[in-house]
């Protein structure tokens, strides 16, 4: 059993990914049809709705838990029922019937998703106490970012025993720091019992046994930065269509078979930043994997896959708009023989997908180089050049002036871990659904971008609205997953499947 979640995908999501695949002039997709598309018409569809209990609206943590667990959950809770107990996740009930077990994200091993599928904590911002669960959950393989979790507070301090020994550990495949506030060290404690990879040539030397791979110190690269290195011999980080045919290389030697849940994370980031282009690249990716696991699989008759997502991200909407309007064109059909054709709107050409496609680097990335700027080189002016030379878009210089003006938080809220600045960067409207703080500029910046790119953003946040639910495999087990069940409903059904 393979489940791929596209954290923050919805319907909106996979339409641009299905638009790109068959309308964008230069699309790279093989056969212009998405994977997640072909795994559609091969297979069964449904909705699933997402909310957690005792609200509309979910995070990742809860909707992971519902779908690792098959109980409700409450919103940011880890592997917990709604009134605090213990949920048994999904990898439990596979161990018990003998069955290997894997996790993979492109975020951190830690965060909300991959963390509900092995860990028990109240709150997903535990990630410290995340990575240590990890080590009691009988996981055979982890392979994510995130080493700031798993390593002792002491290397921090570069003339450290404990600095040192990391990094004869981690070799020279990144730069790492520590977030946890102890010096447990758990890449010993894992060592033991586990095979450790930190860099994509240490992973692919991997053969067979239990397998940690922690590929960053936070998360792993974004879709757009991956791109930018891939076909570079000395990348050390490995793709996501790389981790996971690696471990199903590996879960696939126990005869009794295997879980395995794939996360692309950052699709969500990207509708959080209400960034399109980003958005884009990330579900390309994710359904570069869709297609590398269904080609695996498709000669099979004992594989089930399921794609779905925890939650839609941003609101977002490819739609039609005032401006710029199409000029008039001659028809050869006899209908327009008087007549020229010349819709009263704009929607949207095909090329808007060629032209979001071409974006260079991720909002992140732009506006974490804009900081890194010293602070007199901080100005609209060079926020606008970036802008150009990151994507084909343009923004005015009035434009990027609005971006970094601020204004009062509308939500501040004293010593909250987002709302807990007074001021923020300018969102002009439905404000109070923009929430992470210096983020905001981001969120600025897409909105500006947005009547070139035909894109509608409605939020920040998440969304309530169902989301796509995919399999593909024996009918016995697609026919559970069509309709529109709450996730709480495929986790069980997952659940009874795999034991």
């Amino acid at each position: 059993m393979i489940l791929i979640l596209g954290d923050g995908m919805g319907p909106p999501q996979v339409g641009l990914l299905s638009m790109y695949a068959r309308h964008a002039v230069h699309s790279e997709t093989p056969d212009r049809t998405a994977a997640i598309e072909l795994l559609m018409n091969l297979g069964g569809v449904g909705l699933m709705r997402t909310n957690p209990s005792g609200a509309l609206v979910t995070d990742s943590a809860a909707s992971a838990t519902q779908l690792a667990t098959g109980k409700a959950a409450g919103s940011e809770m880890i592997g917990a029922t709604a009134s605090g107990d213990r949920a048994p996740t999904i990898v439990e009930a596979a161990h018990a019937a003998g069955k290997s077990t894997g996790v993979i994200s492109d975020t951190r091993a830690t965060h909300a998703t991959p963390g509900a599928f092995y860990a028990h904590q109240p709150h997903r911002q535990l990630e410290n106490e995340i990575a240590a669960d990890f080590l009691q959950s009988g996981l055979d393989v982890l392979l994510s970012g995130g080493l700031r979790h798993w390593v002792p507070e002491a290397v921090n301090d570069r003339t450290s025993v404990a600095y040192e020994a990391t990094r004869q550990m981690v070799g020279d495949a990144y730069e790492f720091t520590s977030r946890r506030r102890d010096n447990r060290n758990l890449l010993l404690e894992a060592r033991g019992e586990y095979q450790l990879a930190f860099d994509r040539h240490a992973l692919a030397s991997i053969e067979s046994g239990r397998v940690l791979g922690l590929f960053a110190d936070s998360e792993m690269h974004d879709a757009l930065a991956e791109r930018a290195e891939l076909l570079d011999e000395q990348r050390t980080e490995p793709t996501l269509v790389e981790m996971s045919l690696k471990a199903i290389e590996i879960l696939d030697q126990n005869p009794k078979g295997f879980f395995l849940m794939i996360e692309g994370g950052q699709i969500d980031w990207a509708g959080h930043n209400n960034d399109a282009g980003t958005m884009l690249h990330e579900l390309l990716q994710l359904d570069d994997c869709v297609r590398a696991v269904y080609e695996w699989a498709k000669d099979r008759d004992d594989t089930l896959i399921v794609v779905t997502a925890d939650h839609e991200t941003g609101s977002m909407g490819v739609s039609f708009s005032g401006s710029p309007l199409p000029r008039a064109q001659r028809l050869e059909g006899e209908v327009f023989r008087q007549e020229r054709f010349q819709p009263q709107f704009n929607f949207a050409a095909h090329s808007t997908l060629d032209r979001l496609f071409a974006q260079k680097c991720s909002f992140y990335t732009l506006f974490t180089q804009f900081d890194a700027l010293p602070s007199g080189e901080q100005t609209p002016e060079q926020l606008q050049r970036m802008v150009a030379e990151a994507t084909p878009f343009r923004i005015s210089l009035q434009d990027a002036v609005d971006i970094l003006t601020r204004m009062p938080n509308p939500s501040y809220a004293a010593g909250h871990p987002y709302l807990g600045t007074q001021t923020v960067p300018l969102i002009r409207d439905f404000s109070d659904f923009y929430v992470y703080g210096e983020n905001l500029r981001m969120n600025a910046l897409g909105r500006k971008l947005a009547h070139q790119q035909n894109m509608v953003w409605g939020t920040g946040t998440h969304t309530a609205t169902p989301v796509p639910l995919v399999s593909w495999g024996p009918k016995s087990a697609t026919q559970r997953f069509t309709g529109m069940p709450h996730s709480t409903d495929v986790g069980k059904s997952l659940i009874e499947l795999v034991q």
